[in-house]
């Protein structure tokens, strides 16, 4: 059995790591509400004009563009969203495994070398490297302050190597924020214009609380059974567009908008989750704390008793003998 002071250092020591885990539970916290804050306000307008240039593109025949028509895979991109720090459950972990699993079934339906990686996190960017994939230039800044610039940016580099025909298809790979107690590994096709995804998406968020409870759960199963009705009453898109000035100004404005939009989308959905894997994973260790504080006090007393008891027989035992 372990001695008095060895008991209290462990007491001490997970008295110091509670300490650590309750103080960065409450920091992800509030990056969780902070990150919910940007969500709402970009969401409804990303949401709808991602809902209209969709429905636009599907109901016209002559929308048709280079961003929209399905071509031969020969090359793939994959921009991959992940964090660039740890100790945040397996948020990390979810991702790499997602990305492993899709560049080999890319590489045996498209050959060795045809996958291509836009890393957006350090960790996903390490794990890239390792795959012998060929990774492009770490966007990592991106997770700790988005920027609608960069998401500008790297939505121009894909358009215009997908225009060029340097690459065939682009996938997003993130995790989608549901709720402070759901995040749900996804992949989304950016590239081209996926228009039948627009009648399948989600589009449930639970964006008003961090707490983490059983009513969240129920919560995100009422809504999609509401979701499920509404499927069921849904009436036929509006195909009946008036474009002004001409199609082609529309078309050349809205995409690339579009495109950086869904960039941004999936940074912040990404981030979101982040902080909330973090937030449970801290809290969990917090509770776990607890309890094997808890299981060491009991310990601690009953050896502190054991040694009580020892010296009292040893005090009695040695006045009898004298």
């Amino acid at each position: 059995m372990p001695s008095l002071k060895e008991i209290k250092g462990r007491i001490a020591s997970v008295q110091s790591t509670r300490k650590i885990t309750s103080a960065m539970k409450m920091v992800a916290s509030s990056k969780l509400h902070h990150a919910q804050v940007a969500i709402q306000n970009m969401l409804p307008y990303e949401t709808l004009l991602e809902h209209i240039l969709k429905s636009f593109l599907a109901a016209e025949a002559e929308a048709q563009t280079v961003f929209n028509e399905e071509r031969p895979l020969k090359r793939v991109a994959l921009v991959v969203y992940s964090s660039s720090s740890s100790l945040c459950g397996g948020f990390n972990a979810n991702i790499i495994r997602l990305l492993k699993h899709r560049v080999d079934d890319l590489s045996a339906q498209l050959g060795a070398g045809q996958v291509e990686i836009y890393p957006i996190g350090r960790k996903v960017a390490d794990a890239a490297a390792k795959m012998g994939c060929k990774v492009h230039t770490d966007y990592a800044d991106m997770v700790e302050h988005p920027d609608v610039a960069q998401c500008i940016a790297l939505a121009r580099e894909l358009g215009g190597r997908f225009m060029h025909g340097e690459i065939d298809k682009v996938d997003l790979i993130y995790h989608h924020f549901k709720s402070a107690g759901s995040q749900v590994l996804t992949t989304k096709t950016f590239l081209p214009i996926d228009l039948e995804s627009e009648l399948q998406r989600d589009h449930e968020r639970d964006l008003t609380t961090t707490v983490v409870t059983r009513e969240a759960q129920d919560y995100l199963k009422r809504n999609a059974r509401n979701e499920q009705k509404r499927e069921e009453k849904a009436v036929p898109l509006n195909d009946n567009f008036i474009v002004e000035p001409d199609m082609k100004s529309v078309l050349t404005l809205l995409i690339p908008k579009l495109a950086h939009l869904m960039l941004y989308t999936a940074l912040l959905d990404s981030i979101a989750s982040e902080h909330a894997a973090r937030m449970v994973a801290m809290q969990t260790a917090t509770d776990n704390a607890d309890e094997l504080l808890r299981q060491l006090n009991l310990q601690y007393n009953k050896s502190r008793q054991q040694a009580i008891t020892n010296e009292l027989l040893d005090i009695v035992g040695g006045s009898i003998n004298s």
